[in-house]
């Protein structure tokens, strides 16, 4: 593929770099955020070669690329001035379109932290269920803090991406998740819990809460020091604005974040796992069967940014997801087994070697090749994907399968149900898939019709 040649294509098509207000990019989608929509030529893009969809959502105008993502980011932002490769605005919409941008552009960053913290704590639990390393052994030790650290940090880090997400300093937001997480007021509250006392500054009551390997209370914290920046900018003298905005800005959200928004912020995380945990054991098939089944409208809306934070809260709080993951895991694999069926039944070349690569991609846990390039260009593949999504994502729910560390669902990340000391939910995952992609495969290809569009 002609990365350059298909970025600068891309970059003519959507009105030129004056008419991009940004640009990041995912796993498979060049997200853009335009000044005017209107100015880019959807039907143009879509035909380009290399380009397998486009998709307007959460005010971003997303180019679908796939794999090669990367690579033809990295041309494109060779033609851009530093103001267009930035953090998204949010712009004015729709109250749920302007939640679906504000997740998708505060956990979208961070999900390279999660996978890999999480996938070494997965191969640590494998080494340990094989007896090849004991708890109480160093090597155990410095795996598992390794492992721990992306999680027990994450406040930092959502930090950082808060802060692009909300137009304010990034360092200033990675400096309200290590002031959450000082082993100065850990200390302090722990203590206080373990002396059965309270904490008070000036006597204001301070919640004896714990924020490491939260979520919610340190985007309740940026979001308000967007707003404190701002206003503190705006009033202070020139000659001190350097010292004094920093200083006054930090101080004012600290404060208000361990005296309301922190304790706010961890008891809606708290409930929403207690919530979930309920849900759980009411009806566990229920979330992963609706999820398996309508997944593919999901992920084209973007949408699945809202499941998969509710994920990962789920697993910072009570250690697993139950909620998201086995469901889009059902999911993708089915989307690959539905192009995988139609690589063998078509007798059309060109969409024999688009149907099996995609088919192949989606089944290790990235769809958008197979949803944009198969699944939504056939009946019989968003039917046999639909079926199979659910009945897989019911049988991983009945089962009651445990996602501990998150990624892209999918074959490459499957070890990421191997946790608490046991392979039970690394088997039930196994099995999962298997079933996806066989009925995915089978509906498929009995519905399937050379002719179908």
């Amino acid at each position: 593929m002609d990365y350059k040649g298909l970025a600068q294509e891309i970059l003519k098509q959507v009105g030129g770099e004056e008419n991009i207000s940004d640009v990041t990019h995912c796993a498979t989608r060049l997200r853009f955020h335009l000044a005017d929509d209107k100015k880019a030529n959807d039907s143009a893009i879509e035909a380009l070669e290399g380009v397998l969809g486009l998709t307007k959502s959460g005010g971003q105008y997303q180019v679908v690329i796939g794999n090669d993502v990367s690579h033809v980011y990295a041309a494109l932002v060779e033609m851009l001035s530093d103001q267009s490769v930035c953090s998204p605005e949010v712009k004015k919409q729709g109250p749920l379109q302007t939640l679906i941008a504000v997740i998708s552009g505060i956990f979208t960053p961070i999900l390279p932290v999660i996978t890999a913290a999480g996938m070494i704590k997965a191969a640590l639990s494998l080494l340990t269920v094989f007896g090849l390393v004991i708890t109480n052994d160093v090597n155990y030790k410095i795996l598992n803090f390794i492992g721990d650290a992306g999680f027990y940090f994450l406040p930092i880090f959502l930090g950082a991406s808060a802060a692009r997400q909300f137009k304010t300093n990034p360092q200033l937001g990675m400096l309200m998740g290590s002031i959450l997480l000082h082993p100065t007021f850990i200390s302090m509250v722990t203590t206080a819990k373990e002396a059965g006392k309270s904490l008070s500054f000036f006597s204001l009551p301070l919640t004896l809460a714990s924020y490491s390997s939260t979520v919610i209370p340190v985007i309740l914290a940026v979001w308000l020091m967007s707003h404190v920046e701002r206003f503190v900018d705006k009033i202070s003298p020139k000659a001190v604005k350097f010292f004094l905005v920093p200083m006054v800005t930090t101080l004012i959200t600290a404060l208000v974040t361990l005296l309301i928004l922190g304790p706010i912020g961890a008891i809606v995380g708290n409930w929403l796992g207690d919530f979930f945990k309920w849900l759980e054991n009411f009806g566990p098939w229920v979330v992963p069967t609706i999820v398996g089944t309508f997944s593919p409208f999901l992920v084209m809306t973007g949408t699945h940014y809202g499941l998969v934070s509710i994920g990962i809260n789920n697993r910072m709080t009570i250690g697993y997801d139950t909620i998201a993951q086995p469901g889009m895991l059902a999911s993708n694999v089915a989307q690959g087994g539905a192009a995988l069926a139609i690589a063998v039944k078509t007798k059309d070349t060109n969409k024999r070697a688009l149907a099996s690569s995609a088919g192949l991609t989606a089944i290790f846990g990235i769809t958008e090749p197979a949803l944009y390039g198969v699944t939504l260009q056939n009946k019989a593949a968003l039917i046999g994907s639909m079926v199979a999504g659910g009945v897989g994502g019911f049988f991983l729910g009945i089962l009651g399968a445990r996602n501990f560390s998150g990624g892209s669902p999918g074959l490459l990340t499957i070890a990421a149900y191997i946790g608490e000391d046991t392979l039970k939910y690394f088997y039930t995952a196994i099995a999962g898939l298997i079933i996806s992609v066989i009925v995915s495969f089978v509906v498929t290809f009995i519905l399937y019709k050379e002719e179908s569009r």
